[in-house]
């Protein structure tokens, strides 16, 4: 008899069509999203869940799971909206899927960096509204990359592939971390061991820490106060690292030039100061959303329920 999953959201046609071959799957071919009490009604009887980030598997909704339920598979690499410690409690395993979307979330981290830098959201509407007019040496002047200082908060999987691609552009990289990192993984990048150490090398800061307790709004008006004027902030990690009311503060007094966003507190009902300011590059939090990484996203959350339904050890276990 086949284990019976719960997927909470519509996932790709080739992950789902694995899912319908090894497990009896309960899918969500509508993609709606579920509330806290259609997951567990949705679970019952089910021996594994497989969610997104955009399920909050809080202390109390564990607790009142399925007793049926053996394990959480998430298909994220972050897993902040599980309570690690209740679902330990409880004997649940849980998964993520890191690696499989380091690549991507580079890529998106460089549309930030570029299309903060030079405007585009402003560009791009004045050509859709009609209201370009001319050339002229000061029109939609903005920052140059190439060459520039690059500060990492967070030099993990993600960050250290974003430093690899902003090489291209000849970037001088700089980072932060819990630790430093063995010479062959800095690949030349200057360690600073603490974040206000790194904020005045940055003429751009990339975010690509963990959300925790600890880095919660760790970029805050302190912080960002010590970045050089007109330095340029992005984000593609997760919204609660950066205190909102200080990067929007720092954006309309121009001591930020702009920003690169694609993750938010409180996503998608973003804080509205964002969508007012011009000097704010905004996405919807699409850092993995490439066919190929959401194919292996789904690859590796199965991975990972092949292994605990087989007795062994899942590769990605963090609870």
């Amino acid at each position: 008899m086949k284990p019976v999953v719960l997927v909470t959201r519509k996932l790709p046609d080739a992950v789902e069509a694995r899912l319908r071959r090894d497990y009896e799957a309960r899918l969500n071919p509508t993609d709606t999203l579920y509330s806290a009490e259609q997951i567990i009604e949705r679970a019952q009887g089910a021996d594994a869940i497989l969610p997104c980030h955009t399920e909050k598997f809080t202390a109390e909704v564990i607790a009142r799971l399925p007793k049926s339920v053996r394990a959480i598979a998430n298909f994220s690499v972050g897993y902040d909206h599980v309570d690690v410690a209740a679902a330990k409690a409880r004997g649940l395993v849980v998964t993520n899927t890191p690696d499989v979307l380091s690549d991507a979330t580079a890529e998106l981290t460089l549309m930030l960096m570029l299309g903060a830098a030079r405007r585009a959201s402003e560009g791009e509407r004045l050509v859709r509204t009609r209201q370009w007019k001319d050339w002229s040496p000061s029109f939609m002047v903005g920052t140059q990359m190439t060459g520039k200082r690059l500060g990492i908060l967070g030099m993990g999987r993600v960050g250290r592939v974003t430093a690899r691609r902003a090489r291209g552009f000849e970037m001088e990289i700089h980072y932060n971390d819990l630790h430093r990192l063995p010479a062959e993984l800095e690949e030349g990048a200057i360690f600073h061991p603490a974040p206000e150490d790194l904020m005045p090398h940055c003429d751009f800061l990339a975010i690509h820490c963990v959300a925790s307790p600890e880095t919660h709004k760790l970029v805050n008006a302190k912080l960002i106060s010590r970045l050089p004027k007109g330095a340029i902030v992005v984000n593609a990690s997760r919204g609660s690292v950066v205190d909102d009311d200080a990067l929007i503060a720092a954006l309309k007094s121009g001591h930020l030039a702009a920003a690169g966003l694609d993750v938010y507190n409180d996503e998608p009902d973003i804080k509205p100061g964002y969508r007012e300011l011009t000097n704010a590059f905004l996405m919807p939090h699409i850092g993995s959303a490439t066919r190929e990484t959401r194919d292996a996203m789904g690859f590796r959350a199965l991975d990972n329920l092949d292994a605990i339904f087989a007795g062994r050890q899942p590769k990605d276990r963090v609870a």
